[in-house]
């Protein structure tokens, strides 16, 4: 058992093609046993697990007899009802047999940015760990809206490690870890062990590859590791099948995966939410005074500093933030519509968006 005062809350992510046979929707049950092994060991040595799965839209396509995944999200939303049963019903059984039960949590966008649904969410969790219960993760696609859902469990599990205070985020997969270069077209390719910050190098080597059966790949792995690094909490992303991945990662064992470090600097969950969950619907460009002001001041961005309005938008909408060189530096939710912001322009009374709306981040936002 883990001295109390080492003792981690763990969010462990695991994606489709990880528990699903290759080629096929069917979900892998031995590779199901397994997962739930690697968390009876961290969870033996007394830290707090929280698992976040893909794959019920996979076994959804399995168990009726589907074998290409349809593209309109109605069929996406009833497969996922039909396949989180399933998805549920084998967990329970591999969580039964090793003397643990496990609850499912449906989360939805709007989880993350409502304060109150915020808190009973976290409460939910919290209560199942207190139950020695292992909670079991996924988005609520079937009531989602195509327009604000989250996209991929990548996300979900690092807005779910800033959730729950979490102290290690592992996002399982069928790589090792980040390499250098594509194995298969470079026999060279490397394992990179430990990334300081994720940047634009970092993000090229992960490129965009996804299977037919999951949304995600390792961009969205290190696009999950950034929100994780702003919420204080590291990542490590390591292959699923390794023996013993969770215990290895829990002591962050040389060669498990490739680490991603936390920032010092944390972002509230709402500004996490802002910054990394939504999708921009236009730019608002700025002089070299209002980024200053934004920058160091952190406050307001009015119109006054504006020097043009690209896009349509309304008000609420996310929207991005251009200095000079035309390189994003912030984010935000409008004050205004697009129409109303480029009317205002110029104009030093008019807030374009507001403090607690906008996000400043040293790097374009992904």
């Amino acid at each position: 058992m883990t001295d109390p005062a080492d003792t981690k809350t763990i969010v462990v992510k695991v994606g489709t093609s990880s528990i699903t046979q290759e080629g096929s929707a069917a979900l892998k049950h031995e590779s199901i046993a397994k997962l739930c092994g690697d968390i009876a060991q961290i969870r033996d040595l007394g830290h707090r697990v929280v698992l976040v799965s893909s794959a019920a839209i996979a076994a959804g396509m399995a168990k009726l007899g589907l074998h290409d995944r349809p593209r309109d999200f109605a069929s996406l939303q009833a497969l996922s009802a039909v396949g989180q049963i399933e998805l549920m019903r084998v967990y329970d059984e591999s969580c039964r047999a090793l003397g643990f039960d496990c609850g499912q949590v449906l989360l939805a966008p709007p989880d993350f940015f409502d304060r109150a649904r915020y808190l009973r969410a976290r409460s939910c969790i919290e209560r199942q760990i207190s139950f020695g219960v292992l909670p079991i993760v996924n988005e609520n696609d079937a009531v989602a809206d195509d327009a604000i859902r989250f996209g991929d469990n990548d996300r979900i599990a690092a807005l779910v490690a800033h959730l729950v205070h979490a102290d290690l985020l592992v996002l399982l997969t069928d790589m090792p870890g980040l390499l250098t270069a594509d194995p298969r077209v470079d026999e060279h390719a490397s394992l990179i062990e430990e990334i300081r910050s994720v940047d634009r190098e970092f993000e090229a080597m992960a490129g965009s590859a996804a299977t037919t059966m999951s949304q995600g790949g390792m961009a969205s792995k290190l696009s999950a590791a950034k929100i994780a690094a702003w919420s204080g909490v590291e990542t490590i992303i390591a292959a699923a099948h390794r023996p013993n991945v969770l215990r290895d990662a829990a002591t962050e064992t040389t060669g498990v995966g490739t680490l991603v470090r936390a920032r010092s600097e944390r972002l509230s969950a709402r500004k996490l939410w802002i910054a990394f969950a939504l999708q921009s619907q236009g730019h608002l460009a700025v002089d070299a005074g209002a980024q200053k002001a934004l920058v160091e001041r952190g406050g307001s961005l009015l119109a006054v500093g504006l020097t043009g309005v690209h896009g349509e938008f309304l008000a609420g909408d996310a929207i991005e933030v251009l200095g000079p060189d035309g390189v994003v530096f912030a984010k935000g939710l409008a004050s205004l519509g697009s129409e109303d912001a480029s009317a205002a322009i110029g104009e030093r009374a008019v807030e374009v968006v507001h403090r607690d709306d906008f996000v400043v981040l040293p790097a374009p936002v992904g």
